[in-house]
Parts: structure tokens; C-alpha cells; sequence
């Protein structure tokens, strides 16, 4: 069983803390570790699971390749889109991939940021779905709904039926009548209340040959455009590089409208363990740890008679609420957002408002990432700039220079190893340099821990394209 882990989503509903640079799938919202990692860390246990296969934007590469060495799993490819073509495609490139090795394994299909809480009843679905894949099945799961939620789309059970109607799948899977999608609250209140319905999860399981032969049956305009794509793919560090031209020619869809609604082979398990796709501030109310006045409370908080609100500080600055409830206040760097928790749906308006204005808090944080470690722009203003710098250990910046500005060093913590013209010196917490305009230069950590220092940039022209590189270990040239 080979996984496969989609994570192309922007996490728009979620914002300001998820951004189209740095999506939901990639934060911390429930426990500890990212969402991504979760989903990975969920597949200990279960049997015969080869290294996941993961597909993501080009943007969001070193974000992947860097989350999975923290969480120390081990890959077998990082397949990146040029282009968002939705599921059909993202799986199906997966599929023909996995194919290549000359092997034709099952493929458990999930998404990078949902969020489950019963992991053992997971697996149990899981061995069910392979038990079923393995008859030639298109196994999709659906989540045993518990309110008539109307932000899913639904699956409905074939009536009075179970094992496949005799063909040899095992009890508990059913076959699938129909898709339907997302309904009012009257339908939604029927589809509960019947018992044959199930919310639809977007996780799948089926065999690879199969999936291509059914997507070629249905989809074909798909199927080309992938092998195209595959086949004029290239290797760059970890990752897998798909034919932009190639990939871009084939259609938007999802698997459920590709091949999913159309197929006779389509079974659904169902599943109950805690599962949500956090599609909203409002679900990450219901799955988020709360006090006893139903509060969730992130970050420095305080909260005076305020009931079932969300009140989250993501950086360091004390959020006070007082007489308030049913609200979900999420305070960044560079954004405040107030939402009442029934109107949470409507936040992505915002983020449209922000795309058309052009204004990069629709895009990014204060906080950009990068494959060496990440920056924070702490102040700015007419001809110069202060970032806070964060390098991981072994990490080295690209050979650069700069044609409008020079930069002023200052180490915090840690060692940083600079090249600065033709001479290279060692800097230690307290020391500094200068790099001139037009110098040549570059900043490396040889150390163990990271190295955290300040940069004060002064020049006629501060913008992140004032960089020509000569030499760089991601292969940013």
C-alpha cells in the first residue's frame, strides 16, 4: 500500500492564519505538530504501508521537504504541480507514478489537512477499504454524519444492501447509489435522518491500475495530460517536477466528477473516528480543546464572561475579550480578523477582497519561509529594512549580491559562517558585518543549533528581486 497525501490546498476559510504561501495544512491547529505531519504520523500502524507519496504546489516545496525531516519520515517522491488542476489529476499523476516501478500497489488517498481523532478506528476502516481494493473496488470513505451538516457533500448507501450484492466484498462496505452535493438544511436533516447517507470524506483506496483504467474510461483527456506530464518530468533535489505545459493541458476536475460518479466500482466504508476537514473557524471551534465556558483559547488570552468563542494570539500579544460570545478573534503579525461563528463561511470574501486589492496579506505572513529557514520583517520605512533572520543548522543561503542595497549583519545566537567579497570570516553572538553594495556574499550556519541574528537593510531599492545568485544548494538559479 503506497499513501498518497494531496496537499494543494490554500486554506482560505482559515485565514489570517492560513495563507495562500503558507496554508492550513502546514500550522499547528490541533495539537503539537502540523497537520501534515499528523496525517503522516496517522499512518504508523498500519499494515504493509510503503513511503508516502506526496503531491503539492511548487510554491509549498521546501515547506514539505522541511516539515517531513522534522517529523524524520522518509519519502519516496514529492510530486510537484505547476499548475492546481484539482484531485483527478493530483491522483492520477500519483497513480502513474507508482506504476513506474513496474509494480501496481494500492493507493490509500488522503488529504494533508483533516483531522482524526480515533486513529484506531481509522486503521480498522482502513484494513475494511483494503479488503475491498483488493477485489478491483473504488473504495471511498464516508463519514457517519452526526449533525445535518450542510458545508459536505453526501454519499448515499445503495439500499438494502451490503457486501456488494454477492460479489465477495466484505461486510461493512457498501456500494455507492449515488453522490450528491452540498444540500440545504431540510435535505440535509432527511439525508440524517434516513440513515443511508454519509458526509464525503475526499479519502479513497483503490488499486492504481484500476484507477488509471476507469479514469481512462471516463477521463482520458486527464490521463493524457498526466502521462505527458510525467514523462516529461524532472528531478530537482527531493523533488519530482511535472511538465508544466503538459499538465496544464488537461482539464480541471475532481475524482468524484472524473470517475468517482460515473464508475460501477465505487464502494464506501464508512467511517466514524472524530474526523473533520477543519473547512472553518467554526469546526475548529468543534474539534479544538475548550474550557468550561466553551472557549478555545490560543496564545496569550484572556477571557472575562465571554462563552463558545475562539480567541487566538499568534504572536505574543495579549488578546483580551470581555462580555463577548460566539466570536472567533484570530490576532497575527499583521492582521487582526473578528468573525461571529455563524458567519465564518464568508471569510474567503475577505481574502477575495484582499487578492483584488493585490495586497499581500491574501498571499502570505510577515513570516516568509524559506528552504534555509525563514525571515520576519520587523520594520521598514523609506530606504531601509529590518528583518529577523532564522537559519537552520547546516543551512547556507545562495552565493548572492544586491545592486541597490547593502546589509548590515548582527548575530544574536548561534555561529554564522559569511562570505563577504573574497574573505570569509566566522561571526559569534555580539559580532557583525557589513556587506556593500554590490559585493558578492553569502551566510551559512555550521553549526548545531540555529542561527538567529538581525539584518538591517539600507538602499535606494529594497525589494526581494534585487537578488542575482551565482550559486545555490536548492537550485533557485
Amino acid at each position: 500500500m503506497v499513501p498518497i497525501i494531496l496537499s494543494g490546498g490554500s486554506g482560505s476559510r482559515l485565514w489570517p492564519l492560513s495563507r495562500g504561501l503558507f496554508p492550513k495544512q502546514f500550522l499547528p491547529l490541533v495539537g503539537e505538530t502540523t497537520m501534515l505531519q499528523a496525517t503522516l504520523a496517522r499512518l504508523d500502524g498500519i499494515a504493509a504501508c510503503r513511503q508516502p507519496l506526496i503531491v503539492c504546489n511548487e510554491e509549498h516545496r521546501f515547506i514539505v521537504a522541511e516539515q517531513l525531516r522534522q517529523a524524520k519520515v522518509a519519502l519516496s517522491t514529492i510530486l510537484l504541480e505547476p499548475v492546481a488542476r484539482n484531485t483527478a489529476p493530483a491522483i492520477a499523476v500519483a497513480a502513474l507514478r507508482a506504476l513506474q516501478g513496474g509494480d501496481d500497489p494500492l493507493l490509500l488517498v488522503l488529504a494533508a489537512d483533516h483531522v482524526i481523532a480515533d486513529v484506531a478506528a481509522f486503521h480498522a476502516a482502513v484494513a475494511l477499504a483494503q479488503q475491498a481494493a483488493e477485489t478491483g473496488a473504488l473504495v471511498t470513505f464516508g463519514i457517519v454524519p452526526t449533525v445535518p451538516e450542510t458545508g459536505y457533500g453526501y454519499i448515499e448507501k445503495a439500499r438494502n444492501s451490503e457486501r456488494g450484492m454477492g460479489n465477495g466484498m466484505p461486510m461493512g462496505t457498501y456500494p455507492v447509489s449515488r453522490f450528491v452535493e452540498k444540500p440545504d438544511l431540510a435535505t440535509a436533516e432527511d439525508y440524517v435522518a434516513s440513515g443511508r447517507y454519509l458526509w464525503n470524506s475526499g479519502m479513497f483506496m483503490f488499486r492504481a491500475s484500476v484507477l488509471i483504467n476507469e479514469l481512462t474510461k471516463f477521463s482520458p483527456e486527464i490521463v493524457a495530460a498526466c502521462r505527458s506530464a510525467l514523462d516529461g518530468a524532472s528531478a530537482d533535489l527531493d523533488f519530482l517536477r511535472l511538465d508544466a505545459t503538459a499538465f496544464a493541458q488537461g482539464p480541471e476536475e475532481s475524482i468524484d466528477y472524473a470517475v468517482m460518479e460515473k464508475t460501477d466500482k465505487a464502494v464506501v466504508v464508512p467511517l466514524s473516528a472524530g474526523w473533520s476537514d477543519v473547512g472553518s473557524w467554526s469546526a475548529l471551534w468543534e474539534v479544538a480543546e475548550k474550557n468550561v465556558d466553551g472557549n478555545v483559547l490560543k496564545g496569550d488570552v484572556l477571557a472575562v464572561d465571554s462563552q463558545n468563542s475562539y480567541l487566538h494570539s499568534a504572536n505574543g500579544r495579549l488578546v483580551a475579550a470581555v462580555g463577548v460570545a460566539d466570536l472567533v478573534v484570530v490576532d497575527t503579525d499583521d492582521a487582526v480578523m473578528v468573525a461571529h461563528k455563524g458567519q465564518v463561511q464568508r471569510v474567503k470574501k475577505i481574502v477575495d477582497i484582499l487578492k483584488a486589492s493585490g495586497r499581500k496579506e491574501a498571499t502570505q505572513h510577515r513570516v516568509i519561509y524559506r528552504p534555509w529557514g525563514c525571515y520576519d520583517s520587523i520594520d521598514n520605512g523609506i530606504r531601509y529594512q529590518v528583518k529577523r533572520i532564522t537559519v537552520t543548522p547546516g543551512a547556507k543561503l545562495s552565493v548572492q549580491m544586491h545592486h541597490h542595497r547593502a546589509e548590515h549583519w548582527i548575530v544574536v545566537s548561534g555561529t554564522a559562517k559569511v562570505l563577504n567579497g573574497d574573505k570569509e570570516v566566522l561571526l559569534t553572538e555580539n559580532q557583525s558585518i557589513y556587506i556593500p553594495v554590490g559585493v558578492v556574499h553569502a551566510l551559512e550556519n555550521p553549526g548545531k543549533i540555529p542561527l538567529e541574528l538581525i539584518e538591517v537593510q539600507s538602499g535606494a531599492y529594497l525589494g526581494e528581486d534585487d537578488i542575482v545568485r551565482f550559486e545555490d544548494k536548492y537550485g533557485r538559479i
